[in-house]
């Protein structure tokens, strides 16, 4: 400790917290006051007497994180129409080189996967997080929940089966999707209903999360002639001086709508077998508020 001060420990593992708390919350602007609040702890704590840093600081932010998870409860209930992530604009760049280890990176934070951990425990979704996620030991694990390590395990299969049974089984080829993306749109803006109809699944889904506070829709949207017909119909009513840019949002390719200049919306579709299967589309301003930029 004595040729590292405190803020040069913390900034070497903020991108692991901030992954952490993202991962438990879902909710960008949450998870960076979680990462603040772990750096006043720790540059208030006695570091002396911390022997892993790392894990010192993973533990701050997950029980953290866990409070404020238990806090929000309420509020994600009380929420207008269903409930998605807010967007997280991911660029692994270089160092993630391996296409498979970038797809487990990709796979552990999308929206599909963060959907279905909402409906896990605070304490499920820690462990799965820093187990699946980061691939922390089952003991370090135990000790950041202050847990035994055979109950730690015992949460880890409950919550990875659970993810399992319920998380959609997705072609994670970001080619294939950003392909698939753009001939959606051409046919969305052209009006071409019938070209949009031979993009979807029979099944396909379409959520749409505004809160209350933009036009979506407040149910989920099944079957390929609802879906269709809806995005037909939305698409008649032109965007006011719309511009349309393709950005990674996490871990796959999606479209930023905006509207003169400020960020409307972002749509991110989920493929398998060559078609559609999911139609994201994030309305509310509050979560659009990182694509202002």
């Amino acid at each position: 400790m004595a040729t590292h001060s405190a803020t040069d420990v913390f900034e070497t593992h903020r991108s692991v917290l901030t992954g952490v708390a993202y991962r438990m919350l879902g909710r960008v602007s949450d998870a960076e006051d979680i990462v603040q609040e772990a750096w006043l702890r720790w540059s208030a704590a006695d570091r002396a007497q911390v022997r892993e840093e790392r894990a010192y600081l993973v533990r701050i932010t997950t029980r953290l994180a866990i409070d404020r998870l238990r806090q929000l409860r309420s509020r994600r209930e009380a929420y207008v129409g269903p409930w998605l992530p807010e967007p997280l604009v991911t660029d692994f760049g270089p160092t993630v080189p391996d296409t498979a280890e970038r797809a487990v990176l990709a796979d552990s934070v999308s929206l599909a996967v963060l959907v279905v951990l909402e409906s896990l425990s605070p304490l499920e979704r820690a462990v799965f997080v820093l187990r699946e996620a980061f691939g922390f030991p089952f003991s370090e694990i135990a000790a950041t929940l202050e847990r035994s390590e055979a109950a730690v395990r015992q949460l880890a299969g409950r919550a990875r089966k659970h993810v399992e049974e319920r998380k959609p089984r997705y072609d994670v080829d970001p080619d294939q999707c950003r392909a698939l993306t753009e001939r959606f749109l051409a046919a969305a803006a052209g009006g071409d209903l019938g070209e949009l109809m031979s993009l979807l699944a029979p099944d396909v889904r379409l959520v749409g999360d505004s809160g209350g506070k933009a036009k979506a829709p407040l149910r989920v949207i099944e079957t390929a002639d609802k879906v269709g017909r809806f995005l037909h119909g939305v698409t008649r009513k032109p965007i006011i001086e719309a511009e349309f840019r393709f950005v990674e949002i996490n871990g796959g390719p999606a479209l930023l709508v905006l509207s003169q200049g400020k960020p409307d919306s972002v749509f991110q579709v989920e493929v398998a077998d060559g078609l559609i299967q999911c139609v994201y589309i994030v309305r509310n301003p509050d979560k659009l508020a990182a694509f202002a930029a």
